[in-house]
């Protein structure tokens, strides 16, 4: 597998405890040796693993626990560190979706890339570009 598809990997497994509201999961996606940082939007800046678990326990557990799905992602390796960028599609019981921005950092822990850094935002965005960027190319 390459680093790359490695850390498209680790992101996934990061939306999908968020989409499975997964607290378990989560914690373990995120780094344990290194210092870790969450913005989430309209929050401040949490800087500390206790401090950014507690957020998730507080999201993940709650009765507001946004559905999410991950879309549009990419992912830039530099050495032990990447970055992934995508836009974060919340749903709600009525079919209706809101999209955030997302920057997503992982570094290299032995083998696993762990994440360092989330942090999500409002973006204005037209939903059809998505639609557009997922067709498969025709040649």
């Amino acid at each position: 597998m390459s680093e790359q598809n490695a850390v498209l990997f680790a992101n996934g497994a990061f939306y999908a405890a968020f989409a499975g509201r997964d607290v378990d999961a989560m914690e373990k996606v995120w780094a344990k040796d290194k210092t870790v940082s969450c913005t989430h939007p309209g929050w401040q800046p949490l800087v500390g693993r206790s401090e950014v678990m507690a957020s998730w326990r507080s999201i993940l557990t709650g009765p507001g626990a946004p559905r999410i799905t991950c879309r549009a992602e990419r992912a830039v390796v530099y050495g032990d560190m990447a970055i992934v960028t995508c836009i974060e599609q919340i749903s709600d019981d009525k079919g209706r979706a809101e999209f955030l921005t997302a920057t997503n950092v992982f570094m290299r822990t032995g083998s696993i890339w762990a994440m360092v850094h989330h942090q999500a935002g409002p973006v204005n965005l037209d939903p059809q570009s998505l639609e557009e960027e997922e067709k498969p190319a025709v040649n």
